[in-house]
């Protein structure tokens, strides 16, 4: 399938993880891909493997809690591709994430999460959206969280934000052509999860889950991939569940 071809997509996050598996499956439907993320070495080494595998790629550092990174990553990408047309905001603190109560979590440090994992995506979206409107309209997907419907502390409170966000600029982009919709994963095996997560809690999580597995980050790219793609023409201010059957509301 070629449904980016002559397309360019910024992924944030995406030196790693799920965030590197999207821009892989990007690059593979003919996107340009901008791989953004603060890790250089690793950014770089995901952006070469897509060129190597006869895809079109670029790295582009990016903190999106600072406003101006954000608007060079967007600038950047348009001298360097013509355009932006889809954006996946993935980039957030996971991997070396403490574990805190909302009640006690040093206010520094909420605060920092918050702007990543929280403003991150807003300040990123504020960076694009006119560029896309140049391009005649675009489609975005924030990643959020089964998190969101279960207790999860501050990462879980980030993800009711990231809900709530990608609704309320589904109404304010609408009427420039823009979608913005988000994927919920469920309990994804990667090493940012097994860094963060006590293994006796990743199994009970999975025993409650009626497809009894972790989730993979291959099991979200048709997700992705749809919910930018033209096929979700008619589709936004949604929040689409990829979690086995973890959350069913």
């Amino acid at each position: 399938m070629s449904r980016f071809t002559g397309r360019t997509a910024i992924v944030t996050g995406a030196a790693q993880g799920i965030g590197a598996v999207y821009a892989k499956a990007l690059a593979a439907e003919g996107a340009n891909v901008v791989v953004a993320d603060l890790n250089a070495e690793r950014g770089e080494a995901v952006a070469k493997q897509i060129v190597a595998d006869g895809g079109s790629a670029v790295f582009h550092r990016v903190d999106v809690s600072d406003p101006e990174s954000a608007m060079a990553l967007a600038e950047f990408t348009v001298e360097r591709f013509g355009a932006i047309n889809h954006l996946v905001n993935n980039a957030a603190i996971y991997g070396e994430m403490k574990l805190d109560l909302l009640l006690t979590v040093p206010w520094d440090y909420y605060k920092k999460f918050m702007s990543v994992n929280l403003d991150g995506a807003l300040n990123v979206t504020r960076a694009v959206w006119q560029h896309m409107v140049k391009a005649g309209g675009g489609s975005i997907v924030n990643q959020s969280s089964t998190a969101a419907w279960l207790y999860s502390g501050f990462y879980g409170l980030a993800k009711v934000g990231i809900n709530g966000l990608t609704q309320q600029l589904a109404t304010e982009l609408g009427g420039s052509k823009i979608r913005i919709n988000a994927i919920a994963p469920g309990p994804i095996d990667t090493e940012a999860t097994q860094t963060v997560t006590p293994g006796n809690i990743v199994k009970d999580m999975v025993s409650r889950i009626p497809i009894k597995r972790m989730g993979t980050p291959e099991d979200l790219v048709g997700a992705c991939l749809y919910l930018l793609s033209d096929d979700a023409g008619w589709v936004t201010g949604h929040i689409l569940n990829v979690d086995g059957g973890q959350i069913i509301r």
